[in-house]
C-alpha cells in the first residue's frame, strides 16, 4: 500500500514540476519587462481559468492529500528494521577466580636504625672554639 503510495506520489510531484514550468507568468510579454502593464490593478489583468491553471490546482491538491497519507501511514508503521534478523545468544563467559591471599603474612624485614650524631658542645663564649695547634 505504501510503495503504491509513494509511485503516486512520484508521478504527481513530476506531473506538478511540469505543469508549473510549461505556465506562462503574468509579465511573461515585452512590456512587462519594464514594468508597464494592460491595467492599473495590482495583480494585474484578471484572466479566465485555463485548463493549465485547473492542472496546477488538482496537482496541488492530490500532492498534500498524498503527503499527508504517507505521513500518517509511516507513523503507524510499528515494525524495526531488525525484525527479521535472527540474533544468537552468547555463551556466558566464566569468571576468573580473585587470587587467593597468602596463608602466612611474609615478615617484612626492617632496616636497622642508626643513632642520630650528636651535636658539639657549645663554648661559653658563643664563639665557636678553634682546633688547638
Amino acid at each position: 500500500m505504501i510503495t503504491l503510495l509513494v509511485i503516486l506520489y512520484v508521478l504527481v510531484c513530476l506531473f506538478l514540476v511540469m505543469v508549473v514550468l510549461l505556465q506562462q507568468g503574468k509579465g511573461a510579454d515585452l512590456s512587462g519587462a519594464f514594468g508597464g502593464g494592460g491595467t492599473q490593478t495590482a495583480f494585474g489583468p484578471r484572466s479566465g481559468t485555463t485548463l493549465m491553471h485547473k492542472l496546477t490546482t488538482g496537482s496541488f491538491i492530490l500532492f498534500i492529500v498524498l503527503s499527508m497519507a504517507l505521513a500518517i501511514f509511516q507513523g503507524r508503521r510499528q515494525r524495526s528494521v531488525m525484525e527479521g534478523i535472527k540474533t544468537h545468544k552468547a555463551k556466558p563467559v566464566a569468571a576468573k577466580p580473585a587470587p587467593k591471599a597468602p596463608a602466612k603474612p611474609v615478615p617484612v624485614k626492617q632496616a636497622p636504625v642508626q643513632k642520630a650524631a650528636q651535636p658539639a658542645p657549645a663554648t661559653q663564649g658563643g664563639a665557636p672554639s678553634q682546633p688547638s695547634k
